[in-house]
């Protein structure tokens, strides 16, 4: 791939007879982060803004942006302004992380000479507790959607996201065949390509019935792409939902609630994994179900029980 990638660049530069442009750069790296590292379509997506963004810097500061020209004060001043404009330190942290990656990939091909990188080091960020809800308030959205044609298919997509802890993407990505309906489970295709399988519940099985019965094939009928024929969530014009479309649906119910919390699909995973942890299971079987890497990124949980459980403390104990 990165042979490949050298040699497109190489035919560019050859054909301008001039140096390589930053711009030059971003589309063979996003196609390296898909092909090689197998990195998710939003992370790509977010990697490629953020390299835009440092480009459209360097061209508002009518720098010289010639890839061997941009050197570590280019990149620090790019911080500030980043600074200046009120970003949260963990939003400038991703930045540089994609720009370490993004320098690094270029002294991999020997694009650049040397990595103006190594003298940038990130902000230091705490980590932030996940949001959750507490089991009560989870089981009252999941009553919330009625009987009718988008009250079935909504209680389908939230009692599998809540059966699965499953993220946005993937289960608006999920087809029909994914679906094992007899043995209660289903095959989720995670970040990097890798999949994993998930058990379902009863309740969860039992929507989604209702909903492959009663709802599907009338949303089905309205379908104009063949990617609907196999798309398990549909919208009413017969399309595969879109992630976007997924998070309405619970804002509309959370409203509903009256919440006041502000939340999201990941808000519905985060509370999969603490209630999980909260009733015993095991912290790996936790990193499995959710798909996680590292054991590390699971390990945030054990924070939110913990706190919980002192939140209780300081409410109930009348010495606290």
């Amino acid at each position: 791939m990165l042979t490949l990638i050298l040699v497109d660049l190489k035919k560019r530069e050859e054909s301008k007879v001039k140096e390589l442009k930053f711009s030059d750069l971003i589309e063979p790296f996003c196609n390296y982060l898909s092909a090689e590292r197998n990195l998710s379509n939003n992370t790509v997506k977010n990697y490629k803004a953020d390299l835009l963004q440092f480009e459209n810097f360097l061209k508002d500061k009518k720098s010289i942006y010639e890839i061997n020209k941009i050197d570590h004060l280019a990149i620090r001043e790019f911080l500030s302004f980043l600074q200046e404009k009120g970003c949260e330190k963990r939003t400038i942290a991703r930045k540089i992380s994609c720009l370490k990656s993004f320098f690094k990939f270029l002294k991999r091909l020997d694009i650049i000479s040397n990595n103006p990188m190594q003298k940038v080091k990130s902000p230091k960020v705490g980590r932030k507790l996940p949001t959750f809800l507490y089991a009560e308030t989870m089981e009252n959205i999941l009553k919330r959607p009625e009987n009718n044609l988008l009250g079935i298919r909504d209680r389908a997509i939230l009692e599998m996201l809540y059966a699965t802890g499953m993220r946005v993407g993937e289960l608006v990505s999920l087809n029909k065949n994914d679906i094992d309906m007899e043995n209660k489970q289903v095959i989720v295709l995670g970040k990097g390509g890798i999949e994993r399988i998930l058990p379902l519940g009863n309740y969860s099985i039992e929507a989604l019935k209702n909903y492959f019965k009663n709802v599907r094939p009338i949303f089905l009928k309205r379908a104009k792409d063949k990617d609907a024929q196999d798309a398990v969530f549909l919208s009413q014009k017969g399309t595969r939902l879109t992630s976007r479309a997924v998070r309405y649906i619970l804002e509309k119910y959370a409203a509903k609630e009256s919440l006041r919390l502000k939340i999201s699909p990941h808000t519905i995973r985060h509370s999969f994994a603490t209630h999980l942890l909260e009733q015993g299971a095991d912290l790996r079987a936790v990193q499995e179900l959710l798909g996680h890497v590292n054991l590390s990124t699971t390990q945030i949980y054990t924070h939110v029980d913990r706190k919980r459980l002192k939140d209780i403390y300081m409410k109930f104990h009348p010495r606290a």
